[in-house]
């Protein structure tokens, strides 16, 4: 299922988990992961080769390298610019946050009325073209993103509308953020900062990372990107500051999910997320030299709705019959139950299962068809024949899924099937893999899109770009355009609210809303099951962790 990484505490790490068969023959399933620590192999770094190269497939090339940038704030993008791009703070395999001292050395709140924080950036932190990284790239970063100039596509504009002004501290490495509202969950900010040259010139924001990276800040540097073979090379950058990565190359290359299990056997690669697909954990079983690791993620796969003006979906009544038409805890058992069996439905749009702050709201969204043709019957869709009319229009939704995605593919028909029974034709429409969401879902072109949602580790905060209010071009990830302003106006209430405990109950008032809007439905966490090659250490399911390109490596033979 491809991915789009959300602003939703978007969600938790977790442990290793007993496996019956765990590759290379046997058999078994998983059992539901534990929640806390990762399954990556650890190993000491100095204990392991010099060099080497890290091959990863990807589901498509980024079609914009600015993870701020509305197309590229997505996890294919996320996943190459993790090796390229400074952030303050890392996401910790615990869930939590932990500073990151290769970009900043500090990060006090200094002040708490207005909320003031001192970042002291790395002395030795620069970008790949020399120039140091300084305050001003943390003042266009804020400046760029915080919505004020309808002219930048934003993917999250969160937190950074809420700073007063950045200014110079007592050096060049010194950035004072000054909040004009409180923000509680402020850590979650500078993720991802890009240099200033992008984020002062609306134009290079939006278009100057299409074809590349342009000027990155990470342990690698980027080699080549052939549009050809689709591959993105990374290597070792000679400028970075830090601990010497143990790998010498990152290659990043399309690969259909198809064909991820026989390139994983053919050493063409060396791991694979194995997600929901049953056809990829049963072959992941199968092939010497590889195991199966796993870590309760982050992520969760969704149907999302169209709910713009003018759509059928924009009906609430239609949203809701629709959405009582389909089973998700079918669809969630049918897909993931042959890997983990215990699967249930996803319940919150929020918090991840296994988080204190998890509570399952999907019983306000029951799958229900009676009640579901009785809404459409009241809306004025009669019945004639298998599908239902209204004002000589049929009852007929897009489903739009990525070309080549089994998972998305097998979602798709098996709603074809449950909205059949309440007169609702289902058109299922596959698209080229790169245009999914640049083409597509970012546009409003669907009426229903299956993909997932992956988060961070400030999930009350990050999910508020996927729940917005849409205005013009400007609508963070809320690509069904559905909007309730109590929405909106409980958000404010949980940015200023510094106790974890009263944010995170307003966080699930949040949710209920969500699930009443039908913004979208829920289907399955994530199982968070890889199929990674048995000698690469420190990387693998990384559960709510980031990845880690520094320490990545392969064992000593």
């Amino acid at each position: 299922m491809t991915s789009v990484r959300t602003a939703i505490a978007l969600l938790t790490a977790a442990a290793a988990v007993a496996l019956a068969g765990c590759g290379g023959g046997g058999g078994g399933r998983l059992q539901e992961p534990a929640h806390g620590t990762q399954d990556i192999n650890p190993h000491p770094a100095q204990a392991l080769r010099d060099g080497g190269d890290l091959r990863i497939p990807l589901d498509n090339l980024p079609t914009n390298y600015n993870y701020n940038h509305t197309d590229g704030h997505e996890e294919q993008t996320h996943r190459v610019m993790a090796a390229l791009m400074p952030r303050a703070f890392d996401d910790a395999p615990d869930g939590g946050l932990k500073l990151n001292t290769d970009f900043v050395t500090a990060a006090e709140l200094t002040s708490a009325s207005p909320q003031v924080i001192h970042y002291h950036i790395n002395d030795r932190a620069e970008w790949s073209n020399g120039r140091p990284v300084t305050w001003e790239d943390f003042a266009e970063q804020a400046r760029a993103n915080n919505g004020s100039d309808p002219r930048y596509l934003l993917g999250d504009k969160n937190g950074y509308q809420d700073i007063a002004k950045v200014e110079r501290g007592a050096t060049d490495k010194d950035a004072i953020v000054t909040f004009a509202r409180t923000y509680s969950e402020w850590q979650n900010l500078f993720y991802g900062l890009y240099p200033k040259e992008t984020n002062a010139d609306p134009t290079v924001f939006n278009t100057g990372w299409l074809a590349r990276p342009l000027e990155t800040a990470g342990p690698f540097r980027v080699g080549q990107v052939d549009q050809t073979a689709k591959t993105i090379t990374l290597v070792r950058n000679e400028r970075w500051w830090g601990e010497r990565p143990r790998l010498d190359r990152v290659i990043f290359t399309v690969t259909e999910r198809a064909a991820l299990a026989d390139r994983l056997a053919n050493n063409e690669i060396d791991l694979y997320e194995i997600g929901s697909s049953v056809d990829l954990f049963q072959r992941a079983r199968t092939i010497p030299g590889v195991r199966i690791r796993q870590a309760a993620p982050k992520a969760f796969g969704h149907i999302s709705f169209n709910g713009a003006p003018g759509a059928i979906l924009s009906d609430l009544r239609v949203r809701r019959a629709v959405a009582q038409g389909l089973d998700a805890k079918a669809m969630a058992q049918r897909l993931i139950g042959p890997i983990v069996p215990t699967v249930q439905q996803m319940g919150n749009h929020i918090y991840p299962v296994g988080s204190a702050a998890y509570r399952d709201h999907s019983d306000l969204l029951r799958h229900d068809p009676a009640a579901a043709n009785q809404a459409l019957d009241a809306a004025g869709w009669a019945r004639q024949g298998p599908v239902r009319v209204k004002d000589g229009r049929p009852l007929r939704l897009r489903i739009v899924v990525p070309a080549g995605n089994p998972i998305s593919d097998a979602i798709a028909k098996t709603a074809l099937g449950q909205l059949a029974e309440i007169g609702v034709q289902l058109v299922l429409e596959a698209v080229p893999p790169n245009q999914f969401f640049s083409d597509y879902v970012s546009r409003g072109n669907f009426d229903l899109a299956p993909y997932q949602f992956v988060g961070s580790s400030a999930p009350f905060s990050n999910s508020f770009n996927a729940f917005q209010e849409p205005t013009g071009n400007d609508l963070g990830i809320n690509f069904g355009r559905i909007y309730d302003p109590r929405i909106t106006e409980l958000y404010r209430r949980g940015f200023a609210e510094l106790d974890d405990a009263k944010r995170i109950e307003i966080g699930n008032e949040i949710d209920k809303l969500i699930w009443e809007e039908v913004h979208d439905v829920p289907v399955y966490p994530q199982t968070g099951a890889f199929a990674v090659r048995e000698n690469l250490a420190n990387f693998g399911a990384k559960g709510l962790g980031d990845y880690d390109y520094v320490h990545a490596g392969f064992v000593n033979p």
